[in-house]
């Protein structure tokens, strides 16, 4: 990510749904939201080893402001038919946007941790750069999350039943679940605060959408 800006997704679906919103997602949801000024790209990712169809979206943002932007709101407020489908078949649904306090690495990882903290590390960037240098870890991330912006009331938001928020945000890439482990063990060791959840979800990538290289016509 280049961006100094995120916005990070989480939500579950009922199996008998899950190819139309892959179908949704991929065909006409990302393409539309990378399509909006200050969206620069997205990442689709799919729970690892689950019963459940959990998935994770990141978001890349030219900056925080993008978040709570005219032009974010304004489609927000317009969902399309497939959106309005959708969107209340989302369950567990958890959304916050702001600004990537810390990064480390190259790259993007196959594997990953995406963390909802509520306290960052007391010195983020040293944080990111020790659990980038273990093996097998590609990149880390950690945001902060503008709950202002992230707020706002719009007709998306109220399709949705019960959405969440969080404070803070950690995300690290791996090359592999084995490795992502062993990076996850030491982060807990080095921020005891970020290990509230005893067995995290982990990640794979599934889709990515780059604004930058996409062709839309």
């Amino acid at each position: 990510m280049q961006g100094s800006g995120y916005l990070a997704i989480w939500s579950d679906l009922a199996p008998e749904h899950e190819t139309d919103w892959m179908h949704w997602m991929t065909r006409e949801h990302s393409s539309e939201r990378v399509g909006v000024e200050g969206f620069l790209a997205c990442r689709i990712f799919r729970a690892y080893g689950l019963g459940v169809r959990r998935y994770f979206i990141l978001y890349e943002l030219e900056n925080a402001a993008v978040v709570g932007g005219p032009d974010y709101l304004a489609r927000l407020n317009a969902p399309t038919p497939w959106s309005q489908r959708t969107m209340p078949r989302l369950g567990n649904f958890i959304r916050g946007g702001g600004v990537m306090t810390a990064r480390a690495g190259r790259g993007e990882g196959s594997t990953i941790v995406a963390l909802r903290i509520e306290r960052l590390p007391p010195n983020p960037q040293a944080f990111a750069d020790a659990i980038v240098a273990l093996d097998g870890v590609a990149a880390v991330q950690i945001g902060t999350t503008d709950l202002a912006r992230t707020s706002v009331p719009t007709v998306e938001k109220g399709m949705r039943k019960d959405e969440g928020i969080f404070a803070g945000l950690v995300i690290i890439e791996a090359l592999d679940v084995a490795a992502l482990r062993g990076a996850l063990r030491e982060a807990v060791y080095m921020a005891p605060d970020i290990g509230g959840v005893s067995e995290p979800e982990i990640y794979q990538g599934m889709f990515a959408l780059d604004a930058r290289i996409a062709d839309f016509d």
